[in-house]
């Protein structure tokens, strides 16, 4: 008996060590040897496709994402060669040194406007470049050329030459943007491709904020970074509604207060530039400023509405049809002037040669003057 009993200790000795060597080295055979456990998982029908969920914004994206391109600029550097380089002593104990800087580059984002390969982007994405190239979402890359620029709105257009099927972005039929609609920003930030951020329209008609000359901005909340600038800004159905221009920030990144130059400029900017290479606009010649309720009431006024005439340029449209310093120009051709903001977008709206009657205040006196608008001089910037 005692021998049977040391018999099968033994053997229970040794089933245990076998069990903790495999189970050390060999896990994968005692699981083996355990039947696994079966999980029972539905998948869809092959060929099925997936339907959006519901409020998805998955369909606005898709449609306007290939239309949205990254844009590469390059600009070589040189700078004024040193004497000293020419001196073959200096060149032998120092070598030669590059007679240029090291080029500079830049990113942004546009949008295709056009199967014919013209591209919508900010001025100052491209102002510097000597070099453009436009990135498809696809992969495809072109060399781009400028086609004309308009500092004043910091708009720019490019042109893609030769390729073929290029996709174009979608303008919306009527400019019926509301504050609270949902928008979708599209662009490349940061470099890191092409990125939707989503957000609503907290504001519009956004101006003096010393961005541009124009002003008329679309402002959101959808994220909007460095290398987001010249990229779409797209309405729930994916039609282009702005262009993403600047953002408000103590540290570079999106902070909630981004905005965009409305579509109904864009369009206006594009189809002169590619008409006539430029972006043509009135002018009569004045120096601008509101007419506070303080200076209202030094002139005699009863209310601030208007634009108070602070100079007149010698030779220009308003002089010569009478516009004196001090006038408040009330209505241009029978529609009301509220502040100088909307007296320099009207007066831009006109065409050069055009006569148009400025209704002023002149003391106690309201005078009908006529002006025949002249040619607003190209900015320095844009020549």
């Amino acid at each position: 008996m005692r021998r049977l009993w040391l018999i099968f200790a033994q053997a229970v000795t040794v089933s245990v060590a076998v069990l903790f060597v495999l189970n050390t080295l060999k896990p994968e055979w005692l699981r083996k040897a355990t039947p696994a456990a079966v999980v029972a998982i539905l998948e869809a029908p092959a060929g099925s496709e997936r339907s959006p969920a519901a409020g998805s914004y998955a369909p606005a994206a898709q449609r306007s994402m290939p239309a949205v391109v990254h844009i590469f600029t390059s600009k070589g550097g040189r700078g004024q060669r040193h004497p000293l380089l020419d001196d073959p002593l200096f060149r032998h104990f120092f070598g030669e040194r590059p007679d240029s800087a090291p080029s500079e580059s830049g990113l942004g984002s546009g949008v295709i406007v056009s199967p014919d390969g013209y591209v919508l982007t900010n001025n100052h994405v491209i102002e510097t470049a000597d070099a453009i190239e436009v990135a498809l979402n696809d992969g495809r890359k072109f060399a781009a050329r400028l086609v004309g620029r308009d500092p004043e709105t910091d708009l720019a257009v490019l042109r893609i030459d030769g390729a073929e099927a290029l996709p174009a972005i979608t303008f919306p039929a009527a400019d019926s943007l509301a504050v609270g609609d949902v928008v979708l920003a599209i662009g490349n930030p940061f470099g890191v491709g092409q990125t939707v951020t989503m957000g609503i329209v907290s504001a519009l008609g956004r101006s003096q904020l010393g961005i541009n000359t124009f002003e008329n901005y679309i402002q959101t909340d959808a994220a909007i970074n460095p290398g987001n600038s010249g990229g779409a800004l797209v309405d729930s159905a994916g039609s282009l509604v702005g262009i993403n221009t600047a953002i408000y920030s103590r540290s570079g990144g999106s902070l909630g207060i981004g905005f965009a130059i409305p579509v109904s400029i864009a369009r206006d900017v594009l189809e002169q530039i590619v008409a006539t290479g430029e972006v043509v606009r009135g002018w009569v010649g004045v120096e601008i400023q509101d007419l506070t309720p303080e200076l209202a009431a030094s002139f005699g006024y009863r209310d601030a509405g208007g634009a108070l005439i602070a100079g007149v340029l010698r030779g220009s449209p308003a002089d010569r049809a009478g516009v004196r310093p001090g006038d408040v120009l009330v209505a241009l051709d029978g529609e009301s002037v509220r502040d100088p903001r909307a007296m320099l977008d009207m007066v831009a709206a006109l065409s050069p040669g055009k006569r148009a009657v400025f209704r002023v205040r002149r003391g106690a006196e309201a005078l009908d003057l006529e002006v025949e608008v002249g040619r607003r001089p190209i900015p320095p910037a844009a020549r």
